[in-house]
């Protein structure tokens, strides 16, 4: 079973990836978002990016600093398939499936502007924002010292790839299979 991580910043494309190894490749799917969701809803929350924060930060820090991603491992070792983990946010998420080897990760970035405009028209639960809330949002998740927050500028520095999606769909597509292969 191979696992394939992804991480990156808010609207780079990381469902884009997701969605290809799905329906190219044949990979399983676990998603940090969906998983946070079923919480968020079981606490009777708004199903925002507030909401996700805090709700990702209180169970890291209940439980370890890759508790989620711990349970989502455990969902595609069942199935023992090849499998996509999305939206890891911590280095100590990237620790425990390093540990568990045969894992890749993948980090993928655009430019801010470009970001924005994509998750409009994305327009989930978690997108209805303007810039500025954007870019606060984005500082928040960028850096920190405490291993259950967020800190996507780690996990792209320790990432096996890192894909720039500042362009079309085909060139992000094709440059995972450059890189992939």
């Amino acid at each position: 079973m191979k696992i394939i991580g992804i991480t990156g910043t808010l609207g780079a494309g990381k469902g884009t990836i997701v969605e290809y190894l799905l329906k190219e490749k044949g990979f399983m799917h676990f998603s940090v978002r969906g998983y946070l969701i079923g919480e968020i809803n079981k606490l009777g929350l708004p199903v925002n990016r507030d909401s996700m924060t805090s709700v990702a930060n209180d169970l890291r820090a209940k439980n370890s600093p890759a508790f989620i991603i711990e349970e989502l491992y455990k969902e595609a070792a069942k199935t023992g398939m090849n499998s996509i983990i999305e939206s890891i946010r911590t280095p100590g998420e990237i620790d425990f499936l390093k540990k568990q080897g045969n894992f890749i990760l993948l980090a993928v970035d655009a430019d801010p502007r470009i970001r924005f405009e994509r998750i409009k028209l994305r327009a989930s639960e978690t997108d209805k924002i303007n810039f500025e809330t954007f870019a606060a949002n984005e500082k928040r998740e960028m850096t920190s010292g405490d291993p259950n927050k967020q800190n996507l500028a780690k996990c792209i520095e320790m990432a096996d790839i890192v894909l720039n999606n500042n362009g079309s769909i085909s060139h992000l597509i094709d440059q995972l299979n450059q890189t992939l292969i």
